[in-house]
């Protein structure tokens, strides 16, 4: 009888642990869910704001090496040169502090690139901008050191949702990106209420979720063939972004060690690019190309090639922005192109592409399923299904984040802990 009593007493007190932990971590997913939510929106309408603003003044391009200056002080004034999307990675794999600081900073500074006219996304900052309030909300709340890197994953998909209006997606990524082979179920919860409730403060302030009228497909035999040889292709496009990024990043800051003259010197080499090209379809975000790409079949021949170009001159000099949305636009673009000549309908190319690239490029492909879903809709899962897993395998070791650890092989069941490289 003592026995059962002490058995009983146990299971109560374990039981109260489960609960006392889910209560605290709902709170803490919905302040931080509140709060990634409003800055998210905030940064929202700031990056729209620039681009709208440099699409209807067009001379604002010429200002671009003089907006790389003032991005460059910025950084060497908060002291943040090495703050960025890997080291928000670093700060969950070790538990470091991000300094808050970096919030203004990248904030700032990717709003400034796409007012002049640099070619970016948005992400990054929001992977950054998250982490950063979740690790000092964390800090609020006094959580131990492995906690915290929880706390820093729920900011991560709070602002991600905020901006993208995909709060599973955003939640998955922030989960799968981090360590390859390995998901943090243990943030699971917690992400998921960030991310819906950062999700429902903008959609409340009028934000409207990123969706796209993909054209229906058939389930086929042969069209999965097809998808899978586009599968391929994107894959290897996967890898050819990594090492342009990576390669760009390295070159420049091995021939032009000085940071001023580098970022000047990149915002020119745009500038020259853009009258070159003849067409200012690269410069900033470019999601009016993707939404050309998907939804009416449209795209350049070598869009693709030209916005690898321009994002890695862009990023590799020195500018903040992020590295996501070219991959959307680059996918997108070679799937509208390629996808016809093996049989694939234009629009719906794209919509593969776009996942396909991203995926490879970010070893998420459970992330990049989901993302499938929220984008295009469930009808044509089977074929993104099997696209993202093409595209993860065959991409290698390969990735954009440096600091993103491979855990397990994708060729066998084996612990490998390698970085993407």
């Amino acid at each position: 009888m003592h026995q059962m009593r002490n058995e009983i007493e146990q299971e109560a007190r374990t039981a109260g642990r489960f609960v006392k932990a889910f209560f605290q971590w709902i709170v803490l997913a919905l302040v931080t869910g509140s709060l990634g939510g409003t800055v998210g929106t905030a940064f929202h309408w700031a990056v729209n704001w620039a681009t709208g603003l440099r699409v209807s003044n067009p001379w604002l391009l010429w200002l671009l090496p003089a907006g790389g200056l003032f991005i460059a002080g910025l950084y060497h004034l908060c002291r943040m040169e090495n703050e960025n999307t890997n080291a928000i990675i670093d700060s969950i794999h070790f538990g470091d502090k991000v300094p808050l600081l970096l919030v203004p900073c990248i904030f700032l500074s990717t709003a400034v690139t796409h007012l002049f006219g640099g070619s970016a996304g948005r992400e990054g900052a929001a992977l950054q901008i998250g982490g950063s309030l979740g690790n000092y909300i964390g800090r609020l709340f006094h959580l131990d050191e492995k906690d915290m890197r929880l706390a820093t994953l729920c900011g991560m998909s709070a602002v991600f949702s905020a901006l993208f209006g995909t709060p599973l997606t955003a939640t998955i990524f922030a989960l799968e990106v981090i360590s390859v082979g390995v998901f943090y179920y243990s943030a699971l919860v917690p992400c998921v209420v960030a991310a819906l409730v950062a999700y429902g403060i903008s959609t409340a302030f009028g934000i409207p979720p990123t969706r796209f009228a993909a054209p229906f497909q058939p389930l086929e035999w042969l069209m999965l063939l097809r998808v899978s040889g586009l599968a391929v292709l994107c894959s290897v496009m996967s890898i050819v972004f990594c090492l342009a990024m990576h390669g760009t990043e390295h070159l420049v800051q091995k021939r032009i060690p000085n940071g001023y003259l580098r970022i000047f010197l990149g915002g020119a080499a745009i500038i020259a690019l853009t009258y070159l090209v003849g067409t200012t379809d690269y410069n900033g975000a470019g999601m009016e190309v993707i939404t050309r790409a998907i939804e009416q079949g449209s795209a350049r021949p070598t869009a693709f090639l030209w916005k690898l170009v321009f994002t890695a001159i862009t990023i590799g000099c020195g500018f903040k922005g992020g590295e996501v949305v070219p991959t959307f636009f680059i996918g997108a673009a070679l799937g509208c192109v390629a996808g016809p000549l093996i049989g694939i309908p234009a629009g719906f190319a794209a919509a593969l592409g776009l996942v396909c690239v991203f995926c490879g490029a970010v070893n998420c492909p459970m992330a990049s399923i989901v993302l499938s879903v929220e984008l295009f809709g469930a009808s044509e899962l089977i074929y993104f299904a099997l696209a993202c897993g093409i595209a993860y395998m065959l991409s290698g070791y390969f990735g954009l984040y440096s600091s993103q650890k491979i855990l397990y092989s994708k060729l066998r069941p084996e612990f490998i802990d390698i970085h993407a490289r």
